[in-house]
């Protein structure tokens, strides 16, 4: 018997790895958040199988209902949505099943940020521009951020910032990056990405709030800050360069 923590991706269903719809369909539990998971992935759940919805149980009662299909012989498909290692809350879980000798397996899914680039059609990473991304968020009800993850830290970098579960905290985020990226940097908040109601909203740092405002986008939603955004002038990149050769390539 095996848990099997899954990354469903952003919300299209056909975004899920092969490998994850496959143990979906293998599980005998299918356990799943509810909330940001859509219901045709857990329709794939074999004949006969339980599937459970842990949008509302705590921690004590998800465990619990692995134990117990541990102690049934089920192998268990823990479905989260995006991929797991980012704010899946999947190493608490981990450390549990750790304690209990459960074995337990993770496969990776489409992160927010990754299907907010290609629903945007751009790039995070620009020549000359941009060659970093940070993935944070703020503190909103959440844990509090660790010292030195504060938004005035990290926009020093001045690069791309994917900031997860924080538009209820647009107007400080705002607040706080403008000295450092200027008003008129590029901002996309992108809402329940590759879903059927799909919305990107673009603006600057001095626009988005209103326009966030107008939108009424109060959840699922993720902030994209950084000059990559908006630049057209960037320079090729090396990779493909005539004078620029590698192992599989000679210098033309």
């Amino acid at each position: 018997m095996t848990v099997h923590f899954i990354g469903a991706g952003p919300g299209a269903p056909d975004l899920i790895t092969v490998r994850g719809l496959e143990l979906i369909r293998e599980c005998g539990l299918v356990l799943y958040a509810g909330s940001l998971v859509p219901q045709e992935v857990v329709a794939q759940a074999g004949e006969g199988s339980r599937v459970m919805d842990s949008a509302p149980l705590n921690l004590d009662e998800i465990i619990e209902a692995m134990r117990e299909a541990h102690e049934g012989g089920l192998d268990v498909a823990r479905v989260h949505s995006g991929d797991p290692s980012l704010y899946g809350a999947i190493a608490e879980q981990m450390r549990r099943l750790d304690e209990l000798s459960i074995p337990y397996d993770v496969t990776p899914g489409v992160p927010s940020f990754a299907a907010a680039a290609a629903a945007m059609k751009t790039e995070f990473t620009l020549p000359g521009v941009c060659q970093t991304v940070i993935l944070t968020r703020t503190s909103v009800k959440s844990s509090s951020m660790p010292e030195g993850e504060d938004l005035e830290t990290l926009g020093k970098s001045g690069a791309t910032l994917a900031i997860h579960l924080s538009i209820n905290n647009l107007a400080s985020l705002v607040r706080d990056l403008i000295p450092l990226y200027g008003e008129t940097c590029p901002v996309a908040v992108v809402w329940r990405v590759s879903w059927p109601d799909e919305t990107i909203i673009r603006g600057t740092l001095a626009t988005i709030r209103d326009a966030v405002k107008k939108a009424e986008i109060t959840r699922t939603a993720l902030i994209i800050v950084g000059p990559a955004l908006g630049e057209e002038g960037f320079d090729d990149s090396r990779l493909y360069d005539p004078g620029h050769s590698h192992i599989l390539r000679e210098k033309k």
